[in-house]
């Protein structure tokens, strides 16, 4: 990290941990609040603001979990893409419920998400993957997430066989590639304050999936 960088990141942090994060400050609408934090992220100038951990688990209750990235959110959730075959795929689809966590260390922050999960359309995940460089797209094509393949050779022979498969055309969207839509029912804001004494707020959603309220909670 360049000295300028380190400058801005130590700045960035004690003023974070100094100011807090107030009643007025978190206001009542969660995803405006995650908006703003978001956006403070981006421009620390830390690497991969959007990485977040996803926790999925199986109908029986075990647990997994992982690092995806956050592609877009609004107030109809959070969205992610990946393959349909996968692990995590197959996990939601049997238990479509699932949380997220983002982690700022610049700014001593963390957001929890919690909500059920829904797929994308088929023309939403087609308009994301035509933004993915070719050789991302490609790659989409020739990984069969989370199977067991023989060694690296065996899988860069699989990009190859794909890569002449597509050579001179577009690379379309596989049907076992797309997103889904993390739909929050709860949102909870961590800010790290001296001594400990954190400030988290809670954001429940009304079970009519109407307004939401807003509970201080205890570090």
């Amino acid at each position: 990290m360049r000295i300028t960088s380190f400058l801005r990141a130590l700045l960035t942090l004690g003023r974070s941990v100094a100011l807090g994060l107030s009643e007025a400050d978190a206001g009542t609408d969660p995803i405006a609040l995650f908006g703003r934090w978001f956006g403070d992220a981006g421009a620390s100038g830390m690497l991969l603001p959007e990485a977040m951990t996803l926790a999925t688990a199986t109908p029986d209750g075990a647990p997994s979990a992982r690092m995806v990235l956050l592609k877009a959110f609004g107030p109809d959730g959070f969205v992610f893409y990946t393959n349909y075959d996968s692990r995590k795929a197959r996990e939601l689809d049997h238990n479509p419920r699932a949380a997220l966590v983002f982690h700022w260390p610049v700014h001593q922050r963390q957001v929890r998400v919690e909500g059920r999960v829904e797929r994308t359309s088929q023309q939403s995940s087609a308009g994301y993957f035509r933004t993915r460089s070719r050789g991302s797209r490609i790659a989409a094509w020739a990984s069969t997430q989370s199977a067991p393949i023989q060694d690296r050779q065996a899988l860069d022979q699989r990009f190859h066989e794909q890569h002449e498969r597509f050579r001179g055309q577009d690379v379309p969207l596989p049907p076992f590639w797309g997103g889904y839509r993390l739909v929050p029912d709860h949102i909870e804001f961590w800010q790290g304050r001296i001594n400990r004494l954190h400030d988290r707020f809670a954001f429940q959603r009304a079970p009519d999936g109407g307004a939401w309220e807003r509970l201080r909670l205890q570090p």
